[in-house]
C-alpha cells in the first residue's frame, strides 16, 4: 500500500504583536467551521481509491506557524512513515517540506514530493514567512530521491506566481503543472494531483 503524508498549510508572524493584530482584523468565514465542508486534501483518500493511504497530520499552531515546532512534530511522526513515501505539501506545507528536506538527511526512501502553490521567499509576498526561509541550495532535496513536482496556479491571490519561477530554477528537474483559474487550491477535487500520484 502506498503511503501519502499530506502536510498542509498556515501562517506565520514575525511577532507576537502582528499575530494579535492578524487576529483582530481577520474575517470569519463561518461556512468553513461547518462539518461535512472539504477540499482535496479530505477527499485525496477516496479519489485515489484502494491501494493508498493517505495521512494528514495536523501540525501545530498553523494559525501561527514556528518553523521548529514544525521540525519536531514531523520527527515524532518519521517512525510511522514507510519506506516510498510520498509527500504532499500545501501552501506553507511545500515550503516547510522543501526546507527539511533540503537541509536533514530522510532516514527512508521517498518516491515522490508534491509541493502545491509553495511560497519560495518573502520578496514577492506581502507576509513574513518568519522562520520557514529555504537555504540557498534545495540540491539535497532532489537528492532525497524521488520525483518532485510543482503546481501553481496563475490566479493564485496568497503565494504570487514568481514563486513557481524561483522554485523552477532551483528544482530544474521538477514536473511543473500550471493552472489558469485555481487560486489557493482550495476546490474540493483536484483531479491532476490524483492522476500524477497514480502514475508513479
Amino acid at each position: 500500500m502506498k503511503q501519502i503524508i499530506v502536510i498542509h498549510g498556515g501562517d506565520t508572524f514575525e511577532t507576537h504583536e502582528e499575530y494579535l493584530s492578524f487576529l483582530k482584523s481577520f474575517e470569519i468565514d463561518f461556512e468553513r467551521f461547518k462539518s461535512g465542508r472539504k477540499d482535496w486534501k479530505v477527499t485525496l483518500s477516496e479519489e485515489l481509491g484502494e491501494g493508498f493511504e493517505v495521512i494528514l497530520p495536523s501540525m501545530p499552531s498553523k494559525t501561527n506557524a514556528k518553523y521548529i515546532e514544525w521540525k519536531i512534530w514531523f520527527e515524532k511522526l518519521i517512525p510511522f512513515f514507510k519506506d516510498s513515501v510520498i509527500f504532499v505539501g500545501h501552501s506553507l506545507g511545500a515550503i516547510f517540506l522543501a526546507k527539511y528536506l533540503s537541509e536533514n538527511e530522510f532516514p527512508k526512501k521517498i518516491a515522490a514530493t508534491f509541493l502545491v502553490a509553495g511560497p519560495y521567499d518573502d520578496k514577492d509576498f506581502e507576509e513574513s514567512l518568519a522562520d520557514f526561509v529555504l537555504p540557498e541550495d534545495l540540491e539535497k532535496l532532489v537528492g532525497q530521491g524521488g520525483k518532485i513536482y510543482l503546481y501553481h496556479s496563475k490566479d493564485d491571490p496568497v503565494v504570487p506566481f514568481a514563486d513557481l519561477e524561483k522554485y523552477k530554477k532551483s528544482l530544474p528537474s521538477a514536473e511543473v503543472r500550471i493552472f489558469e483559474d485555481r487560486e489557493h487550491f482550495s476546490q474540493v477535487d483536484f483531479p491532476e494531483l490524483v492522476e500524477d500520484i497514480k502514475g508513479l
